[in-house]
């Protein structure tokens, strides 16, 4: 049972995260974790000494970092795009795609993705197609998985 409180007083509310697991949930949020970069200095670098690929949708920049056992992604949307609301539902997409694209991404890179104007316009599916596209102009993925025949 889990109480919040509202407007001073305490009701009752149940909560999903109650019943996963705490190992698995600590797992997930860690991966995340481990998978992002934040820091400033990172991303100057990889601006600097990475290869870039573009096309209409997104700019990226990768920079070979042996140091790091997976890769790291960043995203950097700017004011030109919209308003706070907009940059953070464009980063939210960005990031669920690269998620379920994690597994194809190649290890050891830092890669910044920068959002341009155009991806607004997009949806989920053709946001996904046109990164697949620059991370594979950008020679980020790996060879994809071999198909189940049935």
């Amino acid at each position: 049972m889990v109480f919040f409180k509202y407007k001073n007083a305490y009701r009752f509310r149940p909560c999903l995260l109650s019943c996963i697991n705490s190992s698995f949930l600590s797992e997930v949020i860690s991966v995340q974790k481990r998978l992002r970069l934040r820091k400033r200095q990172d991303f100057a670098k990889t601006y600097r000494h990475g290869k870039a690929s573009a096309n209409h949708q997104f700019v990226i920049y990768c920079r070979r970092v042996v140091a790091v056992e997976q890769f790291r992604f960043g995203i950097s949307a700017s004011k030109k795009i919209g308003n706070a609301v907009v940059r953070n539902l464009i980063r939210r997409r960005v990031k669920e795609i690269i998620r379920t694209m994690e597994d194809r991404i190649s290890l050891h890179y830092d890669i910044v993705c920068i959002v341009r104007k155009p991806a607004l316009e997009l949806d989920y599916l053709s946001l996904q197609r046109s990164l697949l596209h620059i991370l594979k102009r950008a020679g980020l993925l790996e060879s994809s998985p071999p198909r189940k025949q049935s």
